[in-house]
């Protein structure tokens, strides 16, 4: 019996020591670090280390202004839950500040496509023809609005 459970335990010890050590070994090295993000791209589309360190580049070129689009995204959000909010507790819709929102919101939505679109052709650009077609299709590129 003695010898029943000193197996067990040193069965489930040795599966919890090669868990946690299959899980340090390929756990994300900072999640959120853009070399991580793009690490698919350089696989997927055997990129060469100079389109990869290219791309990167235009990726970090474009953050700020792609963070501070999405902050705006978010602050447009808040004020739709505050607008919708009003229109439950009191029944009553301003009309004209909804339109300004609405049109506002319409134009944050645009310069994100269009951030967003000038990010991925520029990519694009860093790619041989068969990197260009296989990344457009992944992307899809071609399903935005207003695509060239």
């Amino acid at each position: 019996m003695m010898r029943g459970v000193l197996v067990l335990l040193l069965g489930m010890a040795v599966g919890v020591t090669a868990h946690v050590a299959y899980f340090r070994i390929h756990a994300p090295v900072g999640s959120d670090s853009l070399d991580r993000q793009l690490a698919w791209m350089k696989w997927e589309l055997r990129l060469s280390d100079a389109q990869f360190a290219r791309i990167r580049e235009l990726h970090e070129a474009s953050g700020p202004r792609l963070r501070a689009l999405a902050a705006q995204v978010s602050q447009m959000q808040a004020q739709f839950a505050d607008f919708e909010n009003t229109r439950r507790t009191t029944d009553r819709v301003d009309f004209i500040e909804f339109a300004r929102f609405v049109e506002a919101r319409r134009s944050i939505s645009q310069q994100c496509l269009d951030s967003t679109r000038q990010l991925v052709l520029a990519a694009a650009k860093e790619m041989t023809p068969s990197q260009r077609q296989q990344y457009l299709g992944i992307v899809a590129i071609d399903k935005l609005p207003n695509s060239p």
